[in-house]
């Protein structure tokens, strides 16, 4: 009888052969080459997000708040993941000897989890609170996490994992660093304060 981790170390292969394949059909266009490739190397050391975060901060008092609050979750995310996760699980990266159309820094750390997808579900999970621009931060999140897959530098199911952590540290990360209430001027002498929904309304705590 088959051990269950062969089983399923199993389906994790298949599952990451699948998904390369999948982006070898995109892999040699130029355009998406430069993408992903950039995308990439954006992630480096949560890069794209501290640059997003400093935009978001410099709009406002309560901005920069959030922005704030981004880099002590980064911070958080970084140590959990290479402090701690990834010294636990050591799982070899794809083949590094292979061809590349554009240069890219070469990880020294265990490829499990994907610390760009981490840091990117934190980075949209914490930007995207009371922002309009809450989708841009989604599909950048969604952008940087597959490069590392379409780059060749992880697996597929290294993403995957990665994204669910990333995506309990920034939850994790607006319950323990709550933004304080939007407060909206309605033009006849009083307030409304609450949180943005997704479509921008204001939506007002329950009492």
């Amino acid at each position: 009888m088959p051990r269950p981790l062969s089983v399923a170390g199993g389906h994790v292969r298949r599952f990451d052969a699948r998904a390369d394949t999948a982006f070898d059909a995109l892999r040699g266009r130029p355009a998406v080459d430069r993408l992903f490739f950039a995308a990439s190397e954006l992630g480096d050391f949560s890069l794209i997000w501290l640059i997003l975060g400093t935009a978001r901060g410099l709009r406002s008092d309560r901005d920069w708040q959030a922005a704030l609050r981004l880099g002590a979750g980064l911070a958080a995310e970084s140590f959990t993941v290479n402090a701690l996760i990834k010294s636990v699980f050591r799982r070899s990266r794809p083949p590094w000897e292979t061809e590349r159309p554009m240069q890219i820094r070469r990880p020294r750390t265990s490829s499990f989890p994907s610390g760009h997808a981490t840091s990117a579900m934190v980075g949209a999970i914490l930007l995207s609170e009371n922002d309009p621009l809450w989708p841009l931060y989604y599909a950048v999140a969604a952008v940087v996490a597959s490069s590392r897959v379409y780059v060749k530098i992880h697996h597929a199911s290294d993403v995957v994992a990665g994204i669910a952590v990333g995506a309990g540290l920034g939850l994790a990360g607006r319950k323990l660093m709550p933004l304080p209430p939007v407060v909206v001027d309605r033009g006849d002498g009083h307030a409304d304060s609450g949180h943005l929904g997704p479509e921008g309304g204001l939506r007002r705590p329950r009492s």
